[in-house]
């Protein structure tokens, strides 16, 4: 639809008829989600894919651009942006910095220095099948032939988009999901997105929010077929961002299986497979099963940007037994390689598996756990659901309440408004969820960044809370206004909506709920349910 409207805009840049595909519907990939074409400026200067590209942003981008235009320091700028909308770990910069300048990390000979077998040193895919082998659990050693590196996860998207899906194809994907894929695999190959749009409703079939079943995947493929758009893929983000859900090992199974009865490909990304912080949470890496359903179809992605805390080393991997797919995507190694020196270090860093194990993997999980528990503390105090997790770096939350009219319009308002504030989040358009109000907090940060207290008056958290009871009181202000008014279209009644706070686990005894979610559940219950007002002793009777 957008570039259909580009087209309109008069002069400059190419011809768009090579980059049309047939339309999905709105629920299926609708990039305005991520570009707005109207009021844009047509540069005369770049061609229909290179004006396609430069309007193509939505709230993600804004928002990362405002704050490395004017980024908090507790020093030299304290009232600057508090960013908690990007994906980074800051919490372990100490650990890595020491580690990265030691004695065995500064080598320069002559074969750093040249071009490299294109799939990455054959030192370093060897120590990366070791490393997965052991951290994944893989019942057999697996093959250093099989390993590709390039520079990053986003890279090894638009690079597996290119070579399993031709333009105009489609992969299908479970919303919400890491926002940043689309960017990925559309504007290099053209590859559309077929959303399996999940909710947070508790029904018979869902047992949790946002749960992916076989059955929702088996709709969205035929609903895509059935409008003549060709599946190709199926991507799987274990764990899970920005939900934070770890698939148990018969999930992963059923997944896989349903990907081989329509002969998918399966584009698995693991990056965060190290980032599960809590012992009660036990992840099952796709390279931990006995048997694939079909490893020929079979992808896995992981790399050291979350899981290390060094996003600024473009650094990802890839596992593939299928040699064609190898081959192909190390064709595209030549545009995405990583350099020589780079290729030893993250060598010498997977390699040192005791300072892993016994310094680094310790201290990043105890640190994140800290700063989870100071996070959804404050949002249990505050009253505000969230998915209680325990992977990844972030917090999906439930801000549905400060909603009036429920729609995603209001929720850009409410962010841009955070913004205001000085603080970054990403609202859950970003991640293309269906339901408008949920956002992703990023708490893996400093203390001096997330905490309230009297040293740090500027800290995000308290930002949070002063946008939210500010819109607190105006919603209440807007109901003294309007109280004949009923519940206005499209805002859920709290008693279809989900509230879940507790965390969510293999089923166990009953006796094992933790005391604290079950407090928050009730307080947000009582603050946000109008059940009273609305099941009277009159109606009743």
């Amino acid at each position: 639809q957008a570039l259909s409207e580009m087209e309109g805009m008069g002069a400059g840049g190419g011809n768009l008829q090579e980059m049309r595909v047939p339309p999905l519907t709105k629920r299926r990939g609708d990039v305005h989600g991520f570009c707005n074409p109207n009021g844009f400026q047509r540069s005369p200067y770049l061609s229909a894919r290179g004006n396609f590209a430069n309007m193509f942003q939505g709230s993600t981008e804004e928002g990362y651009k405002a704050y490395h235009a004017d980024k908090y320091d507790e020093d030299k700028n304290p009232n600057g942006i508090i960013n908690f909308g990007t994906s980074e770990n800051k919490l372990c910069f100490d650990l890595m910095s020491k580690r990265l300048t030691q004695t065995d990390m500064e080598l320069i000979e002559p074969s750093l220095l040249q071009y490299p077998d294109w799939k990455g040193h054959l030192f370093l895919r060897e120590e990366v099948a070791r490393f997965l082998t052991y951290y994944c659990k893989a019942p057999a050693p697996l093959k250093a032939e099989n390993v590709i590196v390039l520079n990053g996860c986003g890279s090894l998207f638009s690079a597996l988009a290119t070579v399993l899906c031709d333009p105009g194809e489609a992969v299908l994907i479970a919303t919400p999901f890491y926002g940043g894929i689309t960017q990925s695999i559309f504007l290099y190959g053209n590859v559309k997105l077929v959303y399996v749009c999940l909710d947070s409703k508790i029904t018979g079939t869902n047992t949790r929010p946002f749960q992916l079943t076989v059955e929702k995947l088996e709709k969205a493929l035929q609903d895509a077929q059935a409008e003549g758009v060709t599946v190709r893929a199926l991507i799987l983000l274990n764990p899970q961002n920005p939900l934070g859900d770890i698939y148990s090992l018969s999930e992963l199974r059923d997944y896989l299986e349903f990907a081989k009865r329509h002969e998918l490909h399966v584009i698995v990304d693991e990056i965060y497979m190290l980032s599960v912080f809590d012992e009660s949470a036990t992840f099952h890496s796709v390279l931990s099963m006995d048997r694939l359903p079909d490893p020929q179809r079979t992808h896995v992605m992981w790399g050291i940007t979350k899981d290390f805390a060094v996003s600024g080393i473009r650094f990802g991997t890839l596992y593939t037994e299928n040699q064609d797919v190898a081959n192909a995507v190390a064709s595209l190694c030549y545009f995405h390689g990583v350099c020589g020196p780079v290729q030893h270090k993250v060598a010498q860093l997977l390699k040192d598996r005791d300072w892993i194990n016994q310094v680094y993997l310790r201290a990043n999980h105890a640190r994140l756990k800290a700063a989870h528990t100071y996070v959804t503390d404050e949002l249990k105090t505050l009253g505000v659901p969230f998915l209680n997790r325990n992977a990844g770096f972030f917090v999906w939350i439930d801000f549905r309440k400060y909603l009036k009219t429920g729609t995603f319009e209001e929720e850009l308002l409410l962010w841009k408004r955070f913004l205001d504030n000085k603080v970054l989040l990403s609202c859950g358009k970003a991640f293309e969820c269906s339901e408008p109000g949920w956002f992703r907090i990023i708490f893996a940060d400093k203390t001096h960044r997330l905490h309230v207290s009297p040293l740090y008056t500027t800290a995000g958290m308290q930002r949070i809370r002063k946008v939210l009871e500010e819109r607190e009181q105006e919603i209440l202000a807007e109901e003294k206004e309007q109280p004949c008014q009923s519940d206005q279209d499209g805002k859920a009644d709290s008693t279809d909506e989900v509230i879940f706070v507790s965390r969510h686990q293999e089923p166990t005894c009953a006796s094992s709920s933790n005391l604290g979610d079950l407090i928050g559940l009730l307080q947000q219950q009582m603050r946000s349910s109008d059940w009273l007002q609305k099941n009277t002793a009159e109606q009743f009777a």
